[in-house]
């Protein structure tokens, strides 16, 4: 018997094509529920809001992946739900950093193979007066709410385009009228507005949704933390429990919004009252916030 011996060269070439022409093996899936066959990315989605909207994506049949800074709290998450029969997978990055956004993006094409839905929720939130506030705390909590919403998109936009996606900007009713000591985020909130509506304009007959949800008064997690004029982080000033709406009631909210593709949704009856009063008699709005700011004050230091 004769054995014929294949030179090296030949044989690590022959695998290293097999190598390329092997399948790439993604996820499943879900297939049951509205949102069946579509995937998420929500980011700021270890915990509050974000969270919830996660999970709601899921429970209505997304593949959801989550996306967070905390990479500890990141992982309890993704346990927490992927134990309740969500599919999930979760990427660590920080979206005011477009390489990673680029990477989270990687990791929903990676998992899944397409992405269709991105809600850009992820944000620092300030309580200080602008006369107080250091210049670079001012700029990272603008940062976090304008880059951090424009560079996940960014990086996401190719993949929307060919999905005829959906993108959501979570605001807040402060981008709808000023909030005093919130100069930073209600600026970085109005920003997104004026960015939907150019991206429709921009991107008309794409079919890519875009939209904005003006979030109002929301339960918070206890150890949620805003910044200080310095940049220290500090609890959130005091709101009543009966203004404020929990967490899975505005993700129920957030969905429903996504599903229905609309422009723009503004949560709470006094979302409303802002918006309609700013829109018409700006000067009685003003005068009450400047009533407010008098006999409220904990309201806003």
């Amino acid at each position: 018997m004769v054995v014929t011996q294949v030179p090296e060269r030949i044989t690590a070439a022959s695998t290293a094509a097999e190598a390329v022409a092997a399948p790439i093996v993604r996820r499943p899936l879900p297939t049951v529920g509205p949102l069946a066959g579509r995937v998420a990315i929500v980011t700021g989605s270890e915990s509050g809001i974000g969270r919830e909207t996660a999970r709601a994506l899921c429970a209505a049949g997304a593949a959801v992946v989550l996306n967070g800074r905390r990479a500890d709290r990141l992982e309890a998450t993704r346990q927490q739900l992927e134990a309740a029969g969500a599919t999930v997978a979760a990427r660590v990055a920080d979206v005011t950093d477009y390489d990673a956004c680029e990477a989270l993006v990687e990791t929903a094409i990676g998992e899944f193979g397409r992405l269709d839905i991105l809600v850009a929720n992820a944000s620092i939130s300030q309580r200080a007066y602008f006369l107080d506030m250091s210049p670079d705390v001012f700029r990272q909590v603008l940062d976090s709410n304008v880059y951090g919403a424009v560079f996940p998109l960014k990086a996401a936009l190719p993949h929307l385009l060919e999905s005829q996606g959906s993108v959501t900007f979570i605001s807040s009713i402060s981008a709808l009228n000023g909030m005093p000591s919130g100069s930073a985020y209600c600026a970085g909130k109005a920003a997104l507005t004026n960015l939907a509506h150019t991206l429709r304009l921009e991107l008309d007959g794409t079919g890519v949704h875009f939209g904005v949800v003006h979030i109002g008064f929301t339960e918070n997690d206890e150890d949620k933390r805003v910044l200080d004029a310095a940049g220290q982080p500090v609890p959130i000033a005091y709101r009543k429990p009966r203004w404020q709406k929990t967490q899975t009631e505005v993700a129920a909210i957030i969905l429903r919004h996504i599903r229905k593709r609309r422009q723009r949704t503004v949560i709470s009856a006094l979302g409303w009252l802002i918006a309609i009063v700013h829109g018409n008699f700006p000067r009685l709005g003003d005068w009450v916030v400047l009533t407010s700011m008098r006999r409220l004050r904990n309201f806003y230091e």
